[in-house]
């Protein structure tokens, strides 16, 4: 319904039908089919082993048949949204990034739903391109909340879903996130304080500070995104949208057999 060769703007003939423009198109600067083969494989390695490095990961491209320059790459990495995990030194030195907020879920009772969603953004490989995919889950049922595709990584992806989020199921108590640039901006912040939503975010370098929205990227990359390589933005948000409702709906070992939906509706107001 969209037309490319219309006098109106795509962004105008969206908001007409109420398409998310980002849906459209995979991002303007377009990678080779090879860069786009060794970006899959860098997110599956990262999934599984998410403290290599660029050296690491050269190693692992190399056993898979590919050369591959470190500038390359990090790169790729850096277009996906990708930093390796490990210790850092003086890890305590936050105050130049104005916006960073203490962790604050560690050793909590999470024992109700929308006491603490978690957000986060990751890399969506597809036949001919990629999305960045951005998800709100709930840790108390594992619901997730609310999701949404975009072509980049810019903030306002995560705000839309979190506004979205908040007007369908209403504010939790807390939101977590990692420290990225998304989370650490003026607009980010001002919104949940505003809203008096408690902000957290996980310590830098620190892998199991948001590690239920870490099961749930494996989850959806190994039980459809990899099985099923989407064509193009519309058919990956179909799909998406089956397997989060589906993943809803199914019973999750980590909440004792039981189905997030129950779980998440049981007690939510």
């Amino acid at each position: 319904m969209v037309e490319s060769k219309s006098k109106m703007s795509i962004r105008r003939q969206c908001d007409l039908l109420g398409v998310n423009r980002n849906r459209l198109n995979t991002p303007k600067r377009k990678e080779s089919v090879e860069n786009l083969s060794i970006m899959r494989i860098l997110d599956e390695r990262y999934l599984n082993k998410p403290s290599h490095g660029i050296l690491r990961m050269q190693d692992h491209l190399k056993d898979e048949g590919y050369l591959v320059n470190e500038k390359r790459i990090r790169r790729l990495m850096r277009k996906m949204g990708l930093m390796a995990i490990y210790p850092k030194p003086n890890l305590s030195r936050r105050g130049h990034i104005k916006y960073v907020h203490p962790y604050l879920i560690r050793g909590m009772e999470v024992n109700r739903p929308n006491q603490v969603w978690a957000i986060d953004i990751t890399y969506i490989p597809m036949a001919k391109g990629f999305q960045y995919l951005t998800a709100i889950i709930d840790l108390y049922s594992r619901y997730v909340v609310g999701w949404d595709l975009s072509n980049s990584l810019d903030a306002e992806s995560s705000h839309r879903v979190l506004r979205q989020a908040i007007a369908k199921y209403g504010k939790p108590e807390i939101v977590n996130s990692d420290q990225g640039s998304q989370f650490t901006c003026k607009e980010w912040v001002g919104y949940l304080e505003r809203s008096e939503i408690r902000i957290s975010m996980d310590g830098k370098g620190r892998a199991l500070d948001n590690v239920f929205i870490e099961r749930l990227w494996r989850s959806v990359k190994y039980d459809y995104v990899y099985l099923h390589p989407a064509e193009d933005g519309q058919e990956l948000y179909k799909g998406l949208k089956q397997y989060f409702e589906e993943y809803n709906m199914n019973s999750h070992q980590g909440i004792a057999r039981r189905k997030p939906t129950e779980l998440f509706y049981s007690i939510a107001a």
